[in-house]
């Protein structure tokens, strides 16, 4: 697997890394799929146990991917169409647990087996991730926490501002606010690993924030 770079090509391989979150070891993949530039990641403790986020697109790519693995959970990051549609499929191949914001459980065709809630820990062998309530994207958008230092941000956020809004002012002040009090908390070396393109880290987005709010998207 070549080295991670935080840069994935539509169609190309994945890349990857080991992290040690909190004193757990988890490999992290990722890779594009589908004609949206989405990315899926798979996070796997040492034992072969898998969490995997967004079954986007191209359920044999992402299958292939899993390939030897016990894939315990799905976390969808929201509802919209690109970031599901290889969802019936994995889960149906992998058994896996799948959740879901409720907020967003209309938007997604396929029944979550756990309603995702703020705060919630979601194992995967002896590792775990926590599930963060980030709505502004979507009603029900979540990011997903692997310890202290890793963040995957679904369309929440992005290297350059906040997922759209599509013009909606309400649900831009309600993403700004989601950014301020949930997500930019967080110390300036967490890595963030978003549902399309390149990976940043809080740090590197902080300062832009003030920017983000004046321009209005």
């Amino acid at each position: 697997m070549s080295e991670y770079t935080g840069h994935v090509e539509a169609g190309g391989p994945a890349i990857g890394r080991t992290v040690d979150a909190d004193g757990m070891t988890v490999e992290i993949r990722k890779l594009s799929v589908g004609p949206m530039d989405n990315n899926a990641y798979v996070l796997r403790d040492v034992g072969d146990r898998a969490l995997l986020i967004d079954a986007a697109n191209d359920a044999g790519r992402l299958l292939a991917e899993l390939d030897g693995l016990s894939v315990e959970a799905i976390v969808t990051t929201h509802g919209h169409r690109d970031h599901w549609q290889a969802l019936a499929e994995v889960a149906k191949a992998t058994g896996a647990r799948l959740h879901l914001h409720p907020a967003d459980a209309d938007m997604v065709p396929v029944q979550a087996d756990v309603a995702a809630e703020d705060g919630m820990l979601v194992p995967f062998g002896v590792a775990e991730v926590q599930l963060l309530h980030t709505p502004g994207h979507t009603p029900g958008s979540i990011c997903v926490k692997l310890g202290e230092r890793h963040l995957f941000t679904g369309d929440t956020l992005f290297p350059g501002g906040p997922g759209n809004t599509f013009g909606n002012a309400g649900a831009f002040r309600q993403i700004m606010h989601t950014l301020r009090e949930r997500i930019f908390t967080l110390d300036d070396p967490t890595w963030v690993y978003p549902g399309h393109g390149d990976d940043t880290t809080i740090g590197r987005e902080r300062p832009s924030l003030d920017e983000w709010d004046a321009r209005g998207w």
